[in-house]
């Protein structure tokens, strides 16, 4: 559960970095891999569906996100149910993700599919990603993908539901520099240099750096990727704030309607008590 969340914060992260120099789509082995992970997750511990005879058939999460996302507006659900090239459970799940990252909705059903509890305990068994604390944790970090145009073809080769979703570890477990970086190795050390004690200078200094102009080409093209990754952090930040807006309002307004509730149960208890003792005053008089 751990891995699979952990490789999931790095696989969106993988993502936003990759969206500022080029568009999203099938090809693109960063997405491949956020499916798979994706797929795992909501496929963690899921029950079987039992038959008539008594047989558990294995099931796919297209079978628990039908039945949980019907509450969202402007759902795509019965679109990818009609879908004729996509007949298998697992590639219509698969073409849902698809749909919902195009739509920059992923976010908001992952979060109304875990909150009808009920339906979740229905389709996962006890120590599921879905029914744990790990689910919250999910549903934010993926609220990061609706600053990304993604552009996909629903009739590819990743929709095909034959073959399981694999997960390739490997970026994920050694991390290599590419000279398209936000900030180079100097930058960094220099950086680690100026954090240490006030007091320490450097033993030797060099003559003056001259930069070239494709130096200064290079140095205008990282700014200008900061400049990118601070927006696309800023429309991260303000997606999440709306998100927590809206979870806010919808619990001040569960909130008074339970106090409502609480006012007339205590009404309807005073005047049944005050029933109850003029029954008891006319029954010590006869």
């Amino acid at each position: 559960r751990r891995n699979l969340i952990t490789v999931c914060r790095f696989s969106v992260k993988t993502l936003i970095d990759r969206s500022c120099f080029e568009t999203i789509d099938d090809s693109s082995p960063e997405f491949n891999n956020f499916a798979a992970i994706l797929e795992q997750i909501l496929s963690h511990r899921l029950k079987g569906q039992v038959t008539w005879f008594g047989y558990e058939s294995p099931r796919s999460f297209w079978d628990y996100i039908r039945v949980a996302c019907r509450k969202v507006s402007q759902n795509c659900i019965c679109s990818i149910e009609n879908m004729e090239n996509v007949s298998s459970s697992r590639a219509k799940g698969r073409a849902w993700i698809r749909v919902a990252l195009m739509e920059k909705h992923l976010s908001e059903y992952i979060s109304t599919a875990l909150r009808d509890f009920k339906t979740t305990r229905r389709f996962y068994e006890d120590g599921a990603i879905v029914l744990g604390e790990e689910a919250n944790m999910l549903a934010g970090m993926l609220l990061g993908l609706n600053a990304i145009d993604f552009s996909f073809c629903l009739k590819g080769e990743g929709l095909d539901g034959n073959f399981p979703a694999v997960i390739d570890y490997t970026p994920y477990l050694k991390f290599t520099q590419s000279s398209d970086s936000i900030s180079s190795d100097e930058e960094e050390l220099r950086t680690l240099g100026s954090s240490g004690s006030e007091s320490s200078t450097p033993e030797n200094v060099g003559p003056p750096f001259i930069m070239d102009e494709n130096s200064w080409f290079n140095k205008c093209k990282r700014v200008k990727q900061k400049y990118q990754l601070t927006l696309e952090q800023k429309g991260y930040l303000e997606e999440l704030l709306r998100l927590r807006e809206n979870q806010l309002s919808e619990s001040v307004s569960q909130n008074k309607i339970l106090l409502q509730r609480i006012e007339d149960s205590d009404l309807a208890h005073k005047l049944e008590k005050e029933q109850l003792e003029y029954i008891i005053v006319e029954l010590q008089d006869q």
